[in-house]
C-alpha cells in the first residue's frame, strides 16, 4: 500500500467516524422512526447492497443508496449513518476476501456520504417528519446527488491510488456508463419514503424489482463491454499469430498509445480509442497474402504495394461496426508521415488524426525494440528513442514524441542497471518504410 493510499484511508476513515459520532448526537434517529424501522433498513441495504458490480476500472457499484437516502429522509443523519455503517457490510468481507483496511475504508465511504447527504435534506427542508411535498423532493435529489457524487468519488480516489492511475481515467472508464441512472436512484428514495410512510414498510417491497432490474442493467453492461473488449482483443490475435514474431505487438502498441495518450491528457473516450485502436490496427494484415506478410526478404515494389493496402483493408474490415466509429480514424491512418510521405492518404501534420500520430509513434517504437526475422537484435530502448528524434517533423509529431519520451513506459523499457549495448550502427528508418529497419523490409510489424 503506498503512503498516498494510507493517507487517503485515514483521513477518510476519520472523517467518517467523527461525522457518525456527531450525526448520532446531535441527530439522533427520530422516535417515529424507532429500532424497527432502523433495523428494516439496515436489512433493506444489506440486501441491496450484497452484490455489487465489478466496473471495468475497478470500482464496485450497488443499488443500495436508495436505502440509506430513504432512512436519511425518514430517520434524520443518525439514522441514516448507522444504516450506512452496518448495511453496507458485504459477504466477501465476512469471507475475508477483503483486507480489514479496504473493509474500513468501503463503510468509511458510504457513512460520509450519508451522513453529509442527510444534513443536507434537514437543512433544505428545515427538518422535522417527513412530507411529500416537492420541496423534500428536491431535497432528496439535491442530498442523492452529494451522496453519490462524494461516494463515487472517494471509491474511484482509492482505486486510482491502489493502481497507481488517475482518478479521471477511472472516472472516465467506469462511472460514465452508468451515472444517470445512479442519480435517478435518488428520486426513487424519496418515492420509497414516501410508501413507507403512508402505506407501511410491507409495500416498500415492491420497489425490490426496479432496483433489482437496475442492479441487472448494470451488469449487462459490464458484461457487454467486457464481450465486446474480449472480441476485439481476440481479433487482435488472430492477425498477431500469423507471425510469431508479432505475438503481442498488437497489446503492446496498445500500451504504449495508452501512455503516451494520458501524458498528453488526452480525454477517457480518446483513451478507449486508444485502447481499441491499438488492438485493431494492424486488422487490415487479414487481408495480406501470406507470401507477402510472412516474407523474410526485401519486399519487391509490387509486394510493397499490396503490404500498405492493410490500413485501409483494415478500416473497410471495422467500417460495419457503429461502436467502432471512433476507431477507423486510427486504423486508416496510422502509417500517414508527419512530412505528407505516407500512407494510404499522404495527409500531412496536424491534419493527421492526432490518435493516429499517438499510436505511429508507439508502432514504430514497438517495432524497432523487437526482434523481426530481417533484425533478430531488437535495438534498445535509448537507440529507438534516438531514431524515433531523428525522424521528428518528418515521419513523426514532434509534440507526440516529447510526450513519449515522458512516459514512464520509456524507463521501464529502459533498463539502466544492464551493461551498455555494444556499439552498432543504428539503422535508418527508410522514406516509404517506417519499420523495416536494415533490411528495409516493411513496416508495422
Amino acid at each position: 500500500m503506498t503512503a498516498s493510499l494510507r493517507l487517503l484511508i485515514g483521513v477518510v476513515t476519520t472523517a467518517s467516524a467523527v461525522a457518525l459520532a456527531v450525526a448520532v448526537l446531535r441527530f439522533p434517529p427520530t422516535d417515529h422512526f424507532g429500532i424497527g424501522g432502523l433495523l428494516f433498513w439496515v436489512a433493506a441495504t444489506l440486501a441491496s447492497s450484497a452484490s455489487p458490480v465489478s466496473l471495468p476500472r475497478g470500482t464496485k457499484v450497488s443499488v443500495s443508496g436508495s436505502a440509506i437516502i430513504a432512512a436519511a429522509v425518514l430517520g434524520g443523519p443518525g439514522a441514516a449513518g448507522i444504516v450506512a455503517a452496518i448495511g453496507t457490510t458485504e459477504g466477501r468481507e465476512l469471507r475475508g476476501e477483503v483486507p480489514w483496511y479496504g473493509s474500513v475504508y468501503n463503510h468509511a465511504s458510504v457513512i460520509l456520504p450519508a451522513v453529509l447527504g442527510a444534513i443536507t435534506y434537514e437543512a433544505v427542508t428545515g427538518g422535522g417528519d417527513f412530507t411529500p411535498t416537492p420541496l423534500s423532493l428536491v431535497a432528496v435529489t439535491v442530498a442523492g446527488a452529494i451522496y453519490y457524487g462524494l461516494n463515487t468519488l472517494l471509491g474511484v480516489a482509492a482505486v486510482a491510488l491502489r493502481d497507481r492511475t488517475s482518478v479521471r481515467a477511472v472516472l472516465g472508464g467506469d462511472i460514465r456508463v452508468i451515472a444517470a441512472s445512479m442519480l435517478a436512484l435518488a428520486p426513487l428514495a424519496w418515492l420509497v419514503a414516501y410508501v413507507y410512510a403512508s402505506v407501511g414498510w410491507w409495500a416498500t417491497l415492491l420497489f425490490a424489482l426496479p432496483l433489482a432490474s437496475t442492479r441487472g442493467a448494470y451488469k449487462s453492461v459490464v458484461e457487454i463491454r467486457r464481450m465486446f473488449t474480449q472480441t476485439i482483443s481476440s481479433l487482435a490475435s488472430a492477425v498477431d499469430a500469423k507471425d510469431k514474431f508479432t505475438a503481442g505487438h498488437s497489446r503492446r502498441v496498445q500500451e504504449i498509445s495508452v501512455e503516451i495518450g494520458r501524458t498528453m491528457r488526452i480525454s477517457e473516450a480518446e483513451i478507449e480509442a486508444l485502447e481499441w485502436g491499438g488492438l485493431l490496427h494492424d486488422i487490415g494484415k487479414i487481408g495480406v497474402p501470406d507470401a507477402v506478410l510472412l516474407k523474410p526478404e526485401r519486399l519487391t515494389k509490387e509486394e510493397r504495394i499490396i503490404m500498405n493496402m492493410h490500413p485501409v483493408i483494415g478500416a473497410d474490415i471495422i467500417g460495419p461496426v457503429e461502436r467502432l466509429k471512433p476507431e477507423l480514424p486510427i486504423i486508416r491512418h496510422h502509417h500517414e508521415w508527419y512530412n505528407g510521405s505516407g500512407y494510404p492518404d499522404h495527409l500531412v501534420g496536424e491534419g493527421i488524426p492526432k490518435l493516429a500520430r499517438i499510436l505511429h509513434v508507439a508502432d514504430a517504437f514497438e517495432a524497432m525494440t523487437a526482434a523481426r526475422p530481417y533484425r533478430m537484435q531488437p535495438l534498445t530502448a535509448e537507440q529507438a528513442m534516438a531514431e524515433l528524434r531523428r525522424y521528428a517533423g518528418i515521419q513523426f509529431d514532434p509534440v507526440v514524441l516529447d510526450a513519449f519520451a515522458r512516459t514512464p513506459y520509456v524507463r521501464d523499457v529502459a533498463d539502466p542497471g544492464r551493461p551498455p549495448a555494444a556499439p552498432r550502427p543504428i539503422p535508418l528508418l527508410a522514406q516509404a518504410a517506417a519499420m523495416r529497419a536494415e533490411s528495409g523490409r516493411r513496416d508495422g510489424q
